[in-house]
Order: C-alpha cells, then structure tokens, then sequence
C-alpha cells in the first residue's frame, strides 16, 4: 500500500503500477480467507463467503475508476480493517480457551463480521460512485 501511495505522491504512478499494486492483494485476500477455512478453527463455508466478499469489495471500489469517476476506498471493511479483523481473531484464538458447546468459533464470528463489513463498504461505494457518476453529467 505505501509503495503505492507514494508513487501517486511522486506522480510516477501509471496504470502498469496499478496492476502490480492491486492483483497481489486481490490474491493475498483470497489465500488468507481460504487459509484460515481450512485452519480447522472455523467452518470452513464462512471463510470461503469471506473471501469472495473480500474479493467483491476490492472489486466494486475499482469498479468505479473503469465507469470514469474516482476510485472508491469508503466503508468499514477496507483491505487494512479486514486484515485487522483477522488479526484480532486470531490473538483472541490464541487466548481463549475452546468451547466445545459453542456453535460458532471465534473466527465465524470474526468472518460474519468481515462480511457483515464487506457489505456495508460495496453498498458506501456503489452510492459514492452512483452520485460521482450524476455529478459528471
């Protein structure tokens, strides 16, 4: 992300840079989901629905930069707040002891929560990229 933001500060930016600033993380989103599903810590359904919903609001905020307006980077559950999420989840793992009762592990409920946040952000975007798009009218 920094190397990123500095290139833009420095306008060195091009659209070759794009792709090799947001493809890895659109992969990095998708291998630690699907990572941590199949950890054994969690069912496995919910980390999949993660990621796709991870993948999904990367993609809806870019999705505004190809229709011609800004690229959108609004909402709760950006790149850094999910990484965040899991982090918590996993410290909060690492602390707690299992409960064979509990029907949701510590990390479904970090993932509901990621996608609960995913949601939110796609629908901040879609409006913010809705009204960009009647403004340049």
């Amino acid at each position: 992300m920094l190397d990123g933001q500095i290139a833009f500060a420095a306008g060195k930016a091009s659209r070759h840079g794009e792709i090799l600033n947001d493809l890895p993380d659109r992969f990095s989103d998708i291998v630690i989901f699907v990572g941590v599903a199949h950890s054994g810590l969690m069912n496995p359904l919910i980390g999949y629905w993660a990621a796709i919903f991870a993948v999904l609001t990367s993609y809806v905020g870019l999705f505004g930069q190809a229709l011609g307006v800004q690229r959108q980077f609004g909402g709760i559950m950006s790149k850094p707040w999910r990484m965040v999420a899991l982090h918590i989840g996993a410290w909060l793992t690492l602390f707690l002891a299992p409960q064979s009762s509990a029907t949701f592990t510590v990390f479904d409920w970090i993932c509901l929560v990621v996608i609960a946040g995913c949601v939110e952000t796609i629908v901040v975007r879609l409006k913010r990229i809705i009204v960009a798009l009647q403004d340049k009218r």
